[in-house]
């Protein structure tokens, strides 16, 4: 009985993590490198940064500075910050997922 139990307690919860996982989803990177070369790379081309080249798109630079997850890069495309400019409005949330994506793939592949 003690087994039946947990199995059915961890069926249950199983069950919460697929169906709450679309949360974790990443977008499409291919898509992502379409719409960070037409709107991203003027300043970000190869992961630099050439507004601030001390800030780049490098997985160590990303990681300094609090930016490595896909959270993070969604935030800061939606909303811009210092001399980068928000993307709200010109860019629709799965465009703005998609180019995060592709932005931590090309980060963990070293640009």
């Amino acid at each position: 009985m003690r087994k039946l139990i947990l199995s059915l307690l961890v069926a249950i919860a199983l069950f919460n993590f697929i169906v709450s996982s679309p949360a974790l989803a990443e977008g499409d990177a291919l898509n992502g490198a379409k719409i960070f070369a037409a709107n991203c790379a003027s300043c970000h081309a190869g992961g630099k940064n050439y507004v601030n080249p001390s800030k780049t798109l490098s997985k160590a630079d990303l990681e300094k500075y609090g930016m490595a997850s896909l959270d993070k890069i969604i935030s800061q495309v939606t909303r811009g910050k210092s001399a980068m400019p928000s993307f709200l409005g010109r860019l629709n949330s799965q465009q703005i997922e998609d180019v995060a994506t592709y932005v931590l793939e090309q980060a963990e592949k070293g640009w």
